[in-house]
């Protein structure tokens, strides 16, 4: 089940890497269409304003399709076979499903408790799904139909039918029977998605009133998770979709920007449900923090080989958010530093929530700037200024904490491996053209992908793979064969975590790249 569930955390992933790009184009395009901003060439008749305008629109593609675009994405990650036509399946269904639902809701809303003839959004729980008018199921519903969809496609897609049926088989035999699963499923959910909508809003509002507490639960709760892979299904709902928020935190922020930069009252009276998205503090101001302790604790003869470690892992955690490659560097050897690293990111979030910080600051100071310190910056910069001092403080309590505690329980952290032959290797170039020409492959990514391959038992112990933003998601057959940690940080890779017969090769931002080859591997 944990393999499942993991499999499905990292499938959800897919459409998220599409993020990061889409804000900055939001953001940018905000910070260039806000009159309080740019005065007058912001006005809508101006050239710049409509040119930037086009760039605007463009970067909404992602956050206003987000249920279609779940839907299409989903069995790239969880289809056992020819994943592409799946995730046509998975369309074909999806509005289908949509259609079933918006004539049921026409003929017989009241029945339902809905009121079809209400415009949609606001209050009325309905929505435009392709120009369907249908309710608003928002992520949640996505993921329900791609996943029966999938289920469908895996179960049924190999069937063979009569040779006079044969037009009927592969992906049309799939949506034939997935066709007429939507009916029940679609009454189903007439019958008990308004309730959920209702029982959304009363959350939504004892979400909002846990405060401080709250935020500091949720923040704590998404880094522990990670290690598990099951962060994403904590803070998707959040983030993009209607735990707390219409429409999800993300899109909801956006939408507010030209009203925030045109204001002088704090951003946290006028957003205060915008604390659980101070995830990315810990990124950005909490992880120099952990890579200094490292360094300033690394023995004497092995802190250059640290540095060259670190700086590359440190700036990715900063810069774009991604903090499994140094995270990952301590978490199997001194899992309680993690927990602490956990108390500490949820208490960065909270002090600065609670000194009036809020936005999106989910992600890296790319991310960041876009979203927050450039559109706002020029309205609310005393705001960013507590939050750099806060930050720059938390800090030097990372690095304190985490120097202590390295000295303390003496933790074998990058550098103070206990044997000397417990060090890790990182080959050079050369070294690795070595390695790849012993393999009998001349390409350095498959040579790469290769010895990925073989850590984990070859190409027969492989039962399937996906990935989420730098981690290599492997179920094998046989778990015991699966060679150990030291191994994949000597092919080049952070490091290996095991649950079972779930293996994660943290791989780096590279990792979409390293599966095309992997796949490419497992086919020959």
């Amino acid at each position: 089940m944990m393999q499942k569930i993991q499999r499905f955390g990292g499938a959800m992933f897919t459409p998220v890497l599409l993020f990061a790009f889409a804000g900055i184009c939001i953001g940018v395009g905000t910070l260039f269409t806000t009159e309080a901003i740019m005065g007058a060439m912001a006005k809508p008749t101006h050239f710049w304003y409509q040119c930037w305008n086009i760039i605007l629109q463009g970067g909404w593609t992602v956050f206003n399709q987000l249920p279609l675009l779940f839907a299409v994405s989903l069995p790239i990650g969880l289809a056992k076979k020819q994943n592409a036509r799946a995730c046509m399946e998975s369309l074909v269904l999806f509005l289908t499903f949509h259609y079933f639902l918006s004539t049921i809701l026409a003929q017989w809303g009241g029945n339902f408790g809905v009121d079809f003839s209400q415009d949609v959004g606001g209050t009325s729980g309905l929505t435009l799904i392709a120009n369907i008018k249908t309710l608003d199921m928002g992520m949640i519903g996505a993921l329900m139909i791609s996943g029966i969809s999938i289920y469908i496609h895996n179960r049924f897609y190999d069937t063979k039918l009569p040779e006079w049926l044969g037009t009927f088989s592969g992906s049309t035999f799939v949506v034939m029977i997935g066709f007429f699963v939507m009916i029940p499923v679609a009454i189903l959910s007439a019958f008990v998605w308004p309730l959920v909508q209702g029982g959304m809003t009363a959350f939504q509002g004892f979400i909002v009133t846990t405060g401080n507490v709250g935020v500091w639960v949720f923040i704590f709760l998404e880094r522990l998770l990670i290690p598990f892979g099951l962060h994403h299904l904590l803070y998707s709902p959040f983030f993009y979709d209607n735990a707390v928020v219409t429409g999800g935190l993300y899109s909801a922020w956006a939408n507010m920007l030209p009203t925030l930069a045109a204001s002088s009252d704090s951003l946290k009276s006028l957003a205060p449900e915008f604390g659980f998205t101070l995830t990315g503090l810990s990124k950005m101001f909490g992880c120099p923090g952990i890579a200094l302790a490292f360094y300033a604790t690394a023995k004497s003869e092995k802190k250059k080989r640290v540095l060259g470690l670190l700086v590359p892992i440190t700036l990715t955690a900063v810069m774009c958010g991604v903090t499994e490659p140094i995270e990952f560097t301590f978490l199997f050897i001194a899992p309680g530093l993690y927990v602490v690293h956990c108390i500490l990111a949820a208490t960065l979030a909270t002090v600065s929530y609670m000194a009036g910080v809020v936005g999106i600051f989910a992600g890296g100071a790319i991310e960041c700037a876009a979203l927050n310190w450039i559109p706002l910056m020029s309205s609310h910069w005393m705001t960013y200024l507590i939050q750099f001092v806060i930050g720059i403080a938390f800090t030097g309590i990372y690095f304190v904490v985490f120097r202590t505690l390295i000295l303390k329980f003496n933790f074998a952290t990058p550098g103070r491996e206990i044997e000397e032959d417990e060090d890790v290797k990182f080959y050079s170039k050369k070294e690795f053209r070595e390695k790849n020409a012993n393999g009998g492959i001349t390409n350095k990514d498959l040579a790469y992908a290769q010895m990925i391959l073989d850590g984990l038992g070859g190409a027969e112990n492989i039962e399937d793979v996906t990935n989420c933003a730098t981690r290599l998601r492997v179920n094998v057959k046989d778990e015991t064969i699966v060679k150990n940690d030291k191994y994949f940080k000597e092919i080049g890779a952070h490091g290996l975590s095991a649950n079972g017969k779930s293996m994660q090769v943290i791989v780096g931002l590279s990792v979409a790249r390293v599966r095309d080859d992997f796949e490419q591997l497992l086919t020959v």
